[in-house]
C-alpha cells in the first residue's frame, strides 16, 4: 500500500473493476489483506481518494511485457549514405542507383551526397541535375523526402522508401 494516503475514507474498486464502495482506510486495508492483494491508490486527487485492489507485482510484470512487445514491433529507420562526384561516369551512376534501390528495398532511407571540388562549385546546377536524375530513376521505389540542398561544398538529398514499393516487395516474398 502506498504510504501517501492521508484520507480517513477511500473509494475501493475491486480487481475486476466493479465498485465496492467508500470504506474506512483500515477496513480497505483489512479487505486487501484477506484477499491477499495490494491496495493501490490510483486517483489521489479524487474526493474521496480512489484505491484499487490488485496484485501489484503481476500488474508491473504485465506492463513490462507490453512494453517489450511494443519495442519488438517498432522499426528503426537507418539512413544509408551514398556519395557521388559531379563528373561521374554512367556505369558508376548505375552502380550508385542500384545500391540506392537495394537500401530502399530493405526499408532504409538513403542520403545522397555530391561533393563539389574546385571549379565544380561554380556550377551547382550540374549536381542538382544529377540528383534529380537519380530521384527520377528510383521514383517507383522511393519518394524524395528532402529536396536537393547545398551545404558548403556538398549537395544532399534524402530518399525514403515508398509505401507502395514496400508492399509490393513483401507480397513478392510471400509467393
Amino acid at each position: 500500500m502506498n504510504g501517501a494516503i492521508r484520507a480517513k475514507e477511500v473509494r475501493v474498486v475491486a480487481p475486476d473493476g466493479s465498485q465496492i464502495g467508500v470504506k474506512k482506510l483500515n477496513e480497505a486495508m483489512w479487505l486487501a489483506e484477506q484477499l491477499d492483494l495490494d491496495l493501490v491508490e490510483v486517483a489521489p486527487n479524487a474526493k474521496p481518494p480512489v484505491c484499487r485492489l490488485m496484485d501489484y507485482g503481476k500488474y508491473k510484470y504485465e506492463q513490462s511485457v507490453k512494453q517489450r512487445e511494443a519495442r519488438k514491433k517498432q522499426t528503426r529507420t537507418t539512413i544509408k549514405e551514398l556519395r557521388m562526384k559531379v563528373r561521374i561516369g554512367d556505369h558508376d551512376f548505375d552502380i550508385t542507383k542500384r545500391k540506392a534501390m537495394e537500401f530502399l528495398a530493405d526499408g532504409d532511407k538513403v542520403k545522397v551526397t555530391i561533393r563539389f571540388r574546385g571549379r565544380e562549385q561554380e556550377r551547382p546546377g550540374f549536381g542538382k541535375d544529377l540528383l534529380d536524375r537519380l530521384a527520377e530513376d528510383v521514383a517507383d521505389v522511393a519518394v524524395v523526402e528532402q529536396v536537393p540542398k547545398i551545404e558548403g561544398r556538398s549537395m544532399t538529398m534524402v530518399l525514403a522508401p515508398a509505401r507502395k514499393a514496400r508492399a509490393v516487395a513483401e507480397s513478392s516474398e510471400e509467393t
